[in-house]
């Protein structure tokens, strides 16, 4: 059968090797000339749990995992019992010989079942009986059609460097000879076939967070701190394995209020800087958030969002630090909140937080996710646009500039754009205290005089205004004219893509998209974009609609219908699908 595309999912516990092979497997198929999106699905525990890992492969964009399943690489009873209602009629399940399994719901389903001597044949060839996993994947190579030598590679450059070369050529036997096997005995019964692109460019296989690290450093970032937090920890790990290379100072700190107030300090004295934490590690950090508000510091911050509340579902996926982050800390202060939707707009906002934050002299959040922190997609050499990075550093005064003062330097100066002329600490005629407290112009501790109060707070306010006008509003995807507009924000956005090109292929021209990357504060651009629109239905992964809410407090339009996921997985086009149904049946919508 001719395919564009199949789905692959690795199913086991803990342990396993169900993400390193599904990883690995990824990367084989990237290399081969065809798109990949990955989607990873584990619990947070070290050994033991159930821990699946799908791929999505075709010649295509993908954009976005899908629920159905081509072929199931089972590593134990319960991968079946757990997956076998997504495995599509036809498609297979691949186990070990050794391994019991319920065959009638299997037959019952209408699929393959492939049982190969896995474990045996490993040992055999002079591997290990852990080696199975190694041996599924040239089974899963074999079945499939597809060319071994990228297997292979992906086999050299993963266990040759870590574990030597006699670990790589074990490895390499077991692979060729499930191959073989595996072939000889189903090549000819599986229909989906994996063929490679010829001439295809090379792309890379990121996920998120690696973007967001690698656009953060393209951005001039020079120093991260913070306690490691699932699922941001990714950002960290990347930033301090490059840190000697591009002279970036990295500190794992000993929890998330020292990583903030250290990130503060170094903002302070001029270095680009960020921490990256989870919901949890932000609660501790709204404190210091509210300092960096008060003293103007440049402060990027990255919240990871989980499922809460508390230390919730860590190793989940969920948007529910919306309304939180928006109001998080003492009092009012201008902050400005970005929410990327894959891994090119993560690339952007790792770089353009800087420069918004060092513009307006304010704190600026970055919402990613679980499920956006951990997803590999394939993009080519221009979704990640090194040559479009401009660092701009806002009202920096440079030395220059403060050797001509003629006035004595005033920190905080009351201007009508709220954002004052700043000079890092060191400068002779820029010596000033930045108290936490209410300060006047100069810095200096106020004795919560009126007139001080009516200048400096409504001054750090004004930048809202400025900023509210920056911020990109919604992008259009579809048709500018529609039955129904979907709406979403953040890591839905390849979800919403495929939902509305669905939608527009069984009726033309009925659906589109608006999409939010920029959500704080709210863009002012958005309210026209909106009044296009006549059906209305916000689309979210939290459960009471932070963003349905927040859109309509900002724009006074009310979405006709709410759709939302609360369980730790990543929306998919074919939920969203399914629940559109339901709410053209009154069934499962909620107003807002």
């Amino acid at each position: 059968m001719a395919v564009h595309e199949l789905s692959i999912k690795l199913a086991g516990e803990a342990g396993q090797g169900v993400e390193s092979n599904g990883a690995g497997f990824a990367r084989a198929a990237a290399r081969a000339g065809l798109y990949v999106y990955t989607a990873s699905d584990y619990m947070s525990r070290i050994r033991g749990g159930h821990n699946s890992y799908l791929l999505r492969i075709s010649d295509q964009k993908a954009r976005v995992h899908r629920d159905s399943v081509h072929l199931l690489l089972a590593f134990n009873p319960h991968a079946i019992t757990a997956h076998l209602h997504e495995v599509v009629p036809g498609g297979a399940i691949i186990v070990d010989e050794g391994m019991r399994i319920p065959e009638d719901p299997v037959k019952a389903a209408g699929l393959q079942l492939f049982p190969l001597p896995l474990k045996d044949l490993a040992e055999r060839v002079g591997g290990s009986k852990i080696m199975l996993n190694t041996a599924a994947l040239g089974a899963t190579a074999a079945v499939t059609g597809f060319d071994l030598a990228y297997v292979e590679g992906v086999i050299r450059d993963n266990f040759g460097s870590k574990k030597g070369a006699a670990v790589a050529e074990a490895n390499l036997k077991v692979a060729r000879a499930a191959y073989e096997l595996a072939g000889d005995r189903y090549g000819r019964r599986f229909p989906w076939k994996l063929h490679a692109v010829e001439d295809a460019p090379r792309r890379y296989l990121l996920n998120g967070n690696q973007a967001l690290a690698m656009g953060a450093l393209a951005g001039g970032c020079r120093f991260i701190s913070a306690y490691p937090m699932t699922p941001a920890s990714s950002i960290f790990e990347w930033l301090t394995a490059h840190a000697q290379r591009f002279n970036v100072v990295s500190k794992q700190m000993e929890d998330e209020i020292a990583a903030v107030t250290m990130a503060i300090g170094a903002a302070y004295v001029g270095a680009r800087a960020m921490t990256a934490t989870s919901g949890g590690g932000f609660s501790l950090m709204v404190e210091a958030l509210g300092l960096a508000g008060m003293a103007e510091v440049p402060l990027v911050v990255v919240d990871a969002q989980r499922p809460g509340p508390s230390t919730g579902m860590p190793t989940r996926s969920d948007q529910g630090d919306l309304l939180f982050v928006t109001h998080a800390s003492q009092g009012e202060f201008p902050r400005l909140i970005l929410a990327p939707g894959n891994v090119r707009q993560c690339f952007e906002a790792g770089y353009r937080a800087f420069n918004l934050a060092e513009r307006y002299q304010t704190p600026v959040i970055v919402l990613t996710n679980g499920f956006l922190a951990s997803s590999l997609e394939t993009v080519d050499a221009q979704d990640l646009p090194f040559d479009e990075v401009r660092i701009d550093r806002g009202e920096l005064l440079d030395a220059a500039a403060l050797d001509g003062l003629e006035e004595p330097y005033a920190r905080f100066r009351v201007t009508e754009s709220g954002v004052s002329p700043r000079a890092l600490p060191g400068h002779p005629k820029a010596v000033y205290t930045t108290p936490s407290d209410e300060h006047t112009e100069y810095g200096a501790f106020e004795s919560e005089d009126v007139a001080n109060r009516l200048q400096q707070q409504p001054k750090r306010m004004r930048k809202l205004e400025a900023a509210r006008a920056e911020m990109n509003g919604p992008s259009l995807y579809g048709p500018g004219e529609a039955d129904v507009t979907l709406v979403g924000w953040g890591s839905t956005l390849g979800a919403l893509q495929e939902a509305v090109d669905e939608l527009n292929r069984s009726r033309p021209g009925s659906a589109n998209l608006l999409h939010f990357t920029d959500l704080w504060p709210f863009p002012a651009s958005a309210e026209g974009a909106l009044a296009r629109a006549r059906q209305l239905v916000v689309v979210e992964e939290n459960q009471t609609g932070q963003f349905a809410r927040l859109l309509r407090a900002e724009t006074g339009r009310r979405p006709d219908h709410l759709i939302t996921r609360i369980d730790g997985r990543a929306m998919t086009p074919d939920y969203i699908l399914e629940n559109l149904k339901e709410v053209a049946l009154h069934v499962g919508s909620q107003a807002v």
